[in-house]
Parts: C-alpha cells; structure tokens; sequence
C-alpha cells in the first residue's frame, strides 16, 4: 500500500486534501467550543472511598467522564510512554508502513483515519492499535524500532490495567453493586491500545481527528499531551474543549458499562480536533468484556422490575456490529434496546 495512506507522511501541505473536507453542516465549528472548566476530577489517592464513589456516580450520570489523579502510574512511565510514541512516528514512512493494515481484526497495525472501509471522508489521524493482555501472547507482534518500544509499552499497559480494574471496582460500588461486580460479570477483560498522532492540519476548521462517537467497550483511560489540547465532549447539546491536566487521565464510560448500568451511567460523545502548528499525541487503553462475556443490567438497576432498556447480547456480537458501520454513524447501543 502507498505511504501516502498515512498523515504523518513528513510533508507539509498548504491545503487540506479533498477526501478530509467535511461539509459545511459536519465541521467543528471551533469557534463555538465553549472550555470545559469545571471539568470533574477525582483523587484516586482520598481515603474517603465514600466520597470518591459520590463524586464518580455523579460525574458518570452527568458527564459520562471524568479525570483521575494520584492513580498509582508512574510519572516515568506515563512520560516515556508519550515520548516513545513521538519516536515511533517520526519515524521514516516506510518503516512504519511495515505494520500497516485496514483489517481490524488484526491485534498489531498501523492505520490511518478510522474506518476506511465504510467512511465516505477521511479523519486527520494516524494510529498504532495493539492488543494487550494477555501480553505474551500479543508482545511479540509490536514494533521492534524503537528498540525501547516493546519494555516501555508493555510496563505502561500492565500498570493502566491495574488502574482499570480499581476504577471498574469503584465504578461498580458508585452504583450500589458489589465491588467485584463488573470485573466478574464481563469476564477476562480484554484490553487493547490506541496510540494516536494528528499531525499538524493545513485547515483544522474543515476536518476532524476523529468524529463525535461513543466507545464500544467498557471504560477508556486516555493520556494526553499536556501541551497540546484537541479532546472535545458534548453535554447538553454543547461541544466544551477539555483542557488537559498534568500527571491525569481521562477516564471515560463506553457503551458496555451505559448498558450495564441500565442507562443510569452514560457513553459519553467526544470528538479529537487537529490544529496547524503542532502534533498532538493521545494514548487510549480500552477494557473490553470478553467476547463471551453476556451483557445485561443486574436486577437491582431496573427500576420496580420493568424491562431493562437493553436486551441482553455478548461483547462479541456488540463488537461485530460496531464494525460494520461508520464511526459516526449513530448510537450503535440504539441497536440493542428492547422494544415496547
């Protein structure tokens, strides 16, 4: 396949390619973005569980996210994660084009926009997706330039892993369940990364890094560069700018815990903007319910023992769907709801 599939090419145009214009109605209206001040964050390290568990059900309820800090990863590892992720896409094209693929069901690859097989205009935005864990089964797949690739990301994975099942585990006590909960009802979790690059865009205002979409899976933990801000929410039909905060991660509900927790958390819609002076960097790490994993609300969230608003399916199926249509493209949970 042609180099010239990814952004991160090395050359610098005046205008924005065709195939990346969005119409008039679909663009980001950048000027309108309101900053997200208020932007709830919970300390992770507060020997008060109760307030922790208050302050995350209402930021799942209102926000369908929140931020983390004294989470228990270390600043090391966070800060060479984000800088071996610079290596990697600096470097030349053709290295990197060793691991590219469209098919998404490969656990290593390199792509470029989001899902080239069903999108009619392409996102500002080169990826590295890889699996996680088990990480002996996937390790031997990664990068091997730069040469530190493979130590660093596996040490970063095992710790966010870490603080994934901690916070799936609060998550779960915030909505009134037992701590073990989510972790046991969803099975192994599955855990994947989205190592993400925008390159700077010759015209932001026209394209997107990424559309407005929800999460497939159950809870996302985002590093951002702190100097360079691109992650945008909506709440209540306006678009706010989140500011990225030193030393946190984002943290934010997908589909499977919207479902799981009957519609009382939300999957939140977000959407990455690009800018013209500089590269942005954002590293997602997905925990996903196994594939057999059969997802449903527990009795204690349906209210007076109605129908849970979504019938029960497995991850696998869910995943499968999501696929095979265009990120932005709706709800894909909207297919699952009960009728009547």
């Amino acid at each position: 396949m042609e180099s010239v599939l990814l952004v991160s090419n090395g050359i610098r145009c005046s205008t924005l390619p065709a195939s990346y214009v969005r119409p008039e109605p679909e663009r980001p209206k950048l000027s309108e973005v309101a900053h997200f001040f208020n932007a709830p964050i919970v300390d992770l390290g507060s020997a008060d569980l109760s307030l922790m568990a208050r302050q995350i059900s209402h930021a799942c309820h209102h926000y369908g996210f929140f931020q983390v800090i004294n989470h228990g990863v270390a600043m090391e590892s966070m800060d060479k994660m984000l800088d071996v992720t610079r290596e990697f896409f600096n470097l030349p094209v053709e290295e990197k084009m060793k691991l590219y693929s469209n098919d998404h069901t490969k656990t290593t690859r390199l792509s470029t926009s989001s899902n080239l097989h069903k999108e009619k205009i392409h996102n500002w935005r080169d990826y590295l997706r890889l699996h996680c864990h088990p990480l002996d089964k996937f390790v031997h797949e990664w990068p091997t330039n730069p040469t530190s690739f493979k130590e660093i990301v596996s040490n970063y994975s095992k710790e966010v892993r870490q603080l994934g099942l901690r916070l799936q585990e609060v998550i779960s006590q915030s909505l009134g369940l037992e701590k073990g909960y989510i972790n046991s009802s969803l099975g192994e979790a599955g855990q994947h990364m989205a190592i993400n690059y925008y390159p700077p865009c010759p015209e932001p205002e026209l394209t997107f890094g990424l559309p407005a979409h929800t999460d497939p899976n159950t809870l996302t933990i985002l590093l951002q560069d702190t100097q360079v801000s691109g992650l945008q929410l909506l709440n209540d039909g306006q678009w706010l700018s989140v500011k990225p905060v030193p030393n946190a991660f984002v943290v934010n509900i997908g589909d499977q815990l919207q479902a799981l927790s009957n519609s009382k958390y939300k999957s939140t819609w977000h959407r990455a903007v690009v800018n013209s002076e500089r590269a942005r960097i954002s590293i997602a790490t997905f925990l996903c319910p196994s594939n057999r994993a059969v997802i449903k609300a527990p009795a204690q969230l349906i209210e007076d023992q109605s129908q849970p608003i979504y019938r029960d399916y497995t991850y696998a199926e869910y995943f499968d769907k999501f696929w095979s249509r265009n990120l932005d493209q709706g709800h894909c949970l909207d297919l699952f709801k009960n009728i009547g």
